[in-house]
């Protein structure tokens, strides 16, 4: 009912009534959209490429070059919200499975491996390939991690691997099965 001169305060009043009432629903549903974004790799969230011709298309198996380098992805829950939040960022690489130590096999989804793409030593970026070793790097400080062998590190200040993300195929798609195996983040943070 549209406002005039004498209703004018009446309908000031309840302007401010909806708007006080409504404001603690609008602000909770949009604070739950953020920390939906904001949380990690939770079981049966998907992978968003992102960056090039599929960025925010799922990444499929097909889509990983057998035995590397590493893609750069971030994971995508059900409802289509991308966690995009640092800590959150993973790393997909693909290999022969027979070439997978047991450990890692228990992880990975026919071949496929994910890891935390944040160095364990001061979380910098893993984002780097070693071509020669067949390894992820870290681009601050030169960690090697083999993605073959439960990202063990093979050389750098890094004290501890990267940990993994337990991995299932949904129809060729690269999905979440289990949590990461260990705490996200360096010695710094």
């Amino acid at each position: 009912m549209p406002c005039d001169d004498r209703l004018h305060f009446r309908c000031y009043r309840r302007r401010t009534f909806l708007t006080l009432a409504l404001a603690p629903l609008l602000a909770v549903g949009a604070q739950a959209e953020e920390d939906e974004s904001d949380k990690p790799p939770a079981p049966d969230d998907r992978f968003t490429f992102l960056t090039g011709p599929k960025k925010g298309q799922v990444v499929r198996a097909e889509d990983l070059a057998l035995g590397g380098p590493q893609m750069q992805v971030f994971p995508m829950a059900p409802d289509g919200t991308v966690r995009n939040n640092r800590l959150s960022l993973v790393i997909l690489a693909r290999f022969d499975p027979a070439t997978l130590s047991e450990e890692t096999r228990a992880h990975a989804a026919d071949g496929v491996v994910a890891y935390t793409a944040v160095c364990t030593h001061q979380g910098c970026p893993v984002n780097m390939w070693s071509t020669d070793r067949k390894a992820f790097v870290c681009s601050c400080h030169g960690s090697v991690f083999d993605p073959r062998n439960g990202a063990e590190v093979l050389d750098g200040p890094a004290p501890r691997p990267l940990p993994a993300l337990g991995l299932k195929l949904k129809d060729g798609v690269v999905t979440v099965a289990r949590t990461f195996t260990s705490r996200v983040g360096g010695t710094q943070g």
